[in-house]
C-alpha cells in the first residue's frame, strides 16, 4: 500500500505549513500515479529480476546517485556516508499514513540488526523541518532510528521514487540491490532472515 487520500485530510491541517501547495502536488502526484503501478525506475517484472522478503531484486546490483540530505543536527549527509554498511534507505514522510504505520517496524529492524554492518535509514522528505519529524518520532516512540531529512525532495528524482514509502537496499559499496514500492513489515522473520544473509554474503574483509 502506498500513500492515500487518507494520508491527505487526517494529517494536512497538522503538518500543512508555508509549503503546503508544494506538498499538495506531490501527494496528487502519488495519487494519480501509484495506482497504475510503482513508478520507480526499472522496476518492471522482467528476467533481470527476482523477489525477495518482498523486495524487487536486481540480477546485479545497480549504482545509485550520492543523494544529500541533513541529519537530526541538521548537518550535511549524504549515503556515502554509509559505504562499508548494508543499509536499508526508507523514503517517507509524516502526511503518508503507510509511511507512519511502517515506522515502528523500521525501528524494531534497526535495534535488530544495527551496528557496524548493517543501517536503516529512514530519509524523510518533509518540507517542515525537523521538528515535524523530530514531533513524529515522539509521538509514536521511535528509538532506534536517526533522523534524515531531505526537505527539497531531490531524492525522488534523482531515485526514481515517485510515491510513498519506496524502500531500496544497498550494499556496502553504495549500489542498489532492490527495492520495494508500498509498506512492509520490515521486522518479520522473512525480511531479518534476507537482510542477514546479505550481510553474510557482503561481510567485511
Amino acid at each position: 500500500m502506498t500513500c492515500s487520500m487518507y494520508s491527505t485530510k487526517a494529517w494536512a491541517g497538522r503538518y500543512f505549513d508555508r509549503s503546503g501547495c508544494s506538498r499538495a502536488f506531490w501527494l496528487v502526484l502519488c495519487l494519480v500515479l501509484i495506482p497504475a503501478g510503482p513508478l520507480v525506475r526499472g522496476a518492471e517484472e522482467s528476467s533481470e529480476t527476482s523477489t525477495q522478503a518482498g523486495l524487487l531484486i536486481w540480477l546485479e546490483p545497480r549504482p545509485v546517485e550520492d543523494v544529500r540530505f541533513v541529519d537530526g543536527e541538521g548537518k550535511p549527509r549524504s549515503l556515502a556516508d554509509f559505504r562499508g554498511k548494508v543499509v536499508l534507505l526508507n523514503l517517507w514522510a509524516t502526511w503518508c499514513v503507510p509511511c507512519r504505520q511502517e515506522m515502528p517496524t523500521l525501528d524494531r529492524l534497526q535495534a535488530k540488526l544495527g551496528g557496524n554492518d548493517f543501517q536503516v535509514v529512514a530519509l524523510s522528505l518533509d518540507q517542515g523541518g525537523l521538528q515535524v519529524v523530530q514531533d513524529f518520532y515522539r509521538e509514536i516512540g521511535i528509538q532506534h532510528l536517526q533522523i534524515y531529512l531531505d526537505e527539497q525532495m531531490q531524492t525522488i528524482q534523482s531515485l526514481g521514487a515517485f510515491g510513498l514509502p519506496v524502500t531500496l537496499l544497498l550494499d556496502r559499496e553504495g549500489r542498489e540491490l532492490g527495492r520495494k514500492a508500498g509498506a512492509a513489515e520490515w521486522d518479520s522473520p522473512e525480511v531479518i532472515e534476507f537482510v542477514q544473509e546479505v550481510m553474510a554474503s557482503t561481510a567485511r574483509k
